[in-house]
This record gives structure tokens, sequence and C-alpha cells, in this order.
């Protein structure tokens, strides 16, 4: 009930399963955020996991900025994520965006939030939560629409209504941008977290390309935070043209002094249901056990 970022999550295939399931996550719970209570859900297997930002403001008016596909994730979190879903309809994006706002609207919700779904492969969607905060991932909903959130945070935050109204931000959107999560973990030991000293980066260049980062030589990684390093965006024209670039940004960046993830995320981008567009929150599954044989992300 107060956790986060898919902490505590435990899946279960039978009855028998469940006190110690529930034993696990009630640990895990108390541990990380101070209260163990838990919620029970129907899982929804070989889902895609796709959601709606959503922006309020102090007079009442909410607005949504299309939707991200984030179903490529290990562990419940996202590595990486593209706006808009390759899998979304119109009628799906018309029927997702309408319950997202809606939801906003029940709790007068003022700034930037994100309304969480699964879908199933019938195009059934099913509420997850609510994240009341800018996720990692709002860089590709401003590269799609062209807009910059966080300036929208502040105006709301003084009290001025969005700068845009929804057939105005309907209007904006273009293109398309995918992004990727360069994190401190090596995939062929089952996403172990790496700490050490950063004795080297270079982020990548490009056209369309957007690298968040806080890197630089000496830098000390700790065991202690998240493993995210650096966000690599990637904005094209099309899916094709921005899936391409990302994947020579990630073969193109130079990072030493501790094993990171960008070969596995290119594998993940070349497989060929991410490259088609057909893939769910199982594709991780279908590739993790194949180590990645590719020293470039070790330690050298």
């Amino acid at each position: 009930v107060h956790g986060s970022g898919g902490r505590g999550m435990r899946l279960l295939h039978s009855e028998g399963d469940l006190a110690a399931a529930v034993a696990a996550a009630e640990r895990e719970a108390t541990a990380s955020f101070g209260r163990g209570e838990l919620l029970m859900e129907k899982a929804l297997l070989g889902a895609r996991h796709i959601e709606v930002q959503v922006f309020g403001d102090n007079d009442g008016n909410v607005v949504h900025l299309g939707e991200r596909d984030c179903s490529v994730q290990r562990r419940y979190q996202k590595i990486i994520e593209e706006c808009p879903s390759p899998f979304v309809s119109d009628s799906l994006r018309a029927a997702m965006t309408a319950a997202a706002v809606k939801v906003a609207r029940a709790v007068d919700y003022v700034g930037a939030g994100t309304v969480e779904f699964l879908v199933t492969s019938s195009g059934e969607f099913y509420f997850l939560e609510m994240n009341t905060r800018l996720q990692v991932e709002h860089g590709i909903t401003e590269a799609v629409y062209d807009v910059d959130l966080v300036e929208w945070q502040i105006r709301v935050a003084h009290s001025e209504q969005l700068p845009l109204s929804q057939a105005a931000i309907n209007a904006r959107r273009r293109g398309w941008a995918i992004e990727a999560r360069l994190c401190a973990e090596d995939p062929a030991r089952r996403f172990l977290p790496q700490s050490g000293m950063v004795t080297a980066w270079a982020p990548p260049t490009g056209d369309g390309l957007r690298v968040d980062h806080g890197l630089e030589p000496g830098l000390k990684i700790s065991p202690f935070y998240d493993s995210l390093l650096a966000k690599i965006i990637s904005a094209a024209d099309t899916r094709e043209q921005a899936l391409a670039a990302l994947n020579d940004a990630l073969a193109g960046l130079h990072l030493e002094g501790l094993n990171h993830n960008s070969e596995f995320l290119r594998r993940v981008l070349t497989a060929p249901a991410f490259a088609r567009g057909d893939y769910t929150t199982a594709l991780l599954n279908e590739l993790q056990h194949k180590d990645t044989g590719d020293e470039k992300s070790r330690v050298a």
C-alpha cells in the first residue's frame, strides 16, 4: 500500500504460496517504507504497461499529453519507454486518456501526474496507480509534444493556468520518441547493481538526441541509491528512425569504470518483437537467460 517502483510485488500462481508471499512482502514493505499493509490484485500476464501523462492547475483545468508505453521492464522497473505506444489505436487512446483525466478531476489534482494502466492484448485496460509527480520518462512526452513540463510545474505552482488547451496540445503531437535508461547494473548477473568510480564518460551526440545525466570522470557511483546513470532519448519523425538513432547512440557512448547495461539495451531494441512494436511486459524474461557476451558493457 505504501510502496513504490514495484518494490515488494509477488506473483502468486496457487493459494498454497499465499502465506509465504504475504510474509515476504510485508517484510520488504516494512523495511523499505515503514508500513507493511498489502494490496491483492488480479495478475494480468502478457499485458502492456501504458501510462497517460496528465496535468492540472488550480483553476480546475485538467489535460492529458498522450500515452507512453513502458512495457520493457525488469523487476517491475522500466528500462525502455516510448511515446506514443505502437500498440494503442486512436480509439483506445481516446478511452484511456479520458479515463486518466477523469481520475485526475476526481481528486482535484494540481500539477503533473501519471495515470498508469495495464492493457490486455484485446485492448481492455485496468487502472494500476497514479504517480503524483513527473516521471523519469517525461522527456519523451516533451519531445513529441514540444513542451517543457518542468516549466509547466513552476507556472502552476505560481497559480498560473495551464499554458495550452487540450486541443492545442493535441495539435502539437509530432513524430516519435524513445528513451533508454543507462543503469549501473550487470545484466549477465541478473541485473546485479554495480558501484565504482567513473573513469571515463562521453555521452552520445546527434540530431534528435537528448541525454540527461550528472556523470563526470571521478564521480563515485555508490550502492546506496537507484542504479540509474543517464537517460538517453531519441526523437525523430518515425518510430523506425528514432529506434535506429537510439541504437546508434548506445553503441557510441563511452563509459568506463563500472559495469553497465548499454549492450543489453541494444539487444532489447534490436529484438524482433520490440522492432515490430509487438511486445509485452514479458519481453525481458524472454531475453534475460541469454548472456550478452559483449565486453563493452563490462569493466576492462
